[in-house]
């Protein structure tokens, strides 16, 4: 069960309006790594959770708040919107073609569709869909995916920060850079503690090794022009996984024949065969 209280977790105040600003943070409330992505990538993670009790509540305590910055965005972008009735904005088309321009960049669907809302969607209007999220049911997995959403949605974050001077806006964004900060350090130690429990970083970690083409396990194969890439700790060196040791090869051999597919059936009317 869910309890809503009216205050924001963080104030959502611009200094004033800017409809092109509201176009550009849609990305960080509707985009891939947006606050709506992680928000249910969250939530799913608990739903589904089936391992131990702190597990689970952590995965609540961080999509919940997830819940609350989907609304201090969505506040904010209303509040950019604010003033800036698109009436206004044709009158300036008219008279000061520089502000046209500028004005150009903004969304049509905050007025058209969303009423100066904001909307489930990305800067360019793509529409939030659920399969940016990732709940897959092996929490080291999908913990590691958590913290990839955390470091890019800080990433787009920070972009967006640069990209305005409005005391107001930055001042919510600063906070937002700031949770993200402490959720890549929690994502990273719920990582490392799972991989310490399971003695393992490769998931899932219980598949038999025996079952695995063992032979391939820790090899890099030189597939691109020049060998750059040998220089690296993943080519050469004890295993992270402590279960192998990293080589190189730098001419790749093949266990694969040449793959022959018979004609297919007439009724298929594919490329007929050829006449020898």
């Amino acid at each position: 069960m869910f309890y809503h209280f009216k205050e924001l977790q963080f104030e959502a105040k611009p200094s004033r309006p800017d409809p092109v600003f509201a176009r550009k943070l849609q990305e960080v409330l509707g985009g891939q790594y947006g606050e709506i992505s992680v928000m249910m990538q969250y939530l799913f993670q608990g739903f589904n959770s089936r391992a131990e009790p702190k597990y689970r509540d952590l995965l609540f305590d961080i999509g919940t708040e997830e819940i609350g910055h989907v609304e201090m965005l969505a506040t904010m972008i209303a509040r950019l919107l604010n003033d800036a009735p698109f009436e206004t904005q044709q009158n300036a088309y008219d008279t000061d073609p520089a502000l046209a321009a500028i004005l150009g960049g903004s969304n049509p669907q905050h007025a058209i569709v969303s009423g100066l809302g904001a909307m489930p969607a990305d800067s360019n209007g793509n529409r939030w869909t659920a399969n940016f999220i990732i709940s897959s049911g092996n929490l080291l997995a999908d913990f590691r995916a958590n913290l990839t959403a955390e470091s890019q949605g800080r990433l787009q974050v920070t972009r967006l920060y640069n990209m305005t001077d409005d005391p107001g806006v930055r001042d919510m964004l600063s906070f937002l850079i700031a949770r993200d900060t402490y959720h890549q350090n929690q994502w990273f130690a719920a990582i490392r503690e799972l991989e310490e429990r399971e003695n393992d970083i490769v998931v899932p970690s219980t598949f038999p090794r025996s079952k695995e083409f063992q032979e391939v396990s820790y090899t890099l194969f030189n597939f691109s022009e020049g060998e750059e890439s040998k220089k690296g700790r993943w080519a050469h060196g004890p295993s992270f996984d402590g279960r192998g040791e990293y080589k190189y090869v730098s001419e790749p051999v093949f266990w694969g024949s040449v793959p022959k597919l018979p004609p297919a059936p007439p009724l298929y009317y594919n490329t007929p065969p050829s006449k020898m």
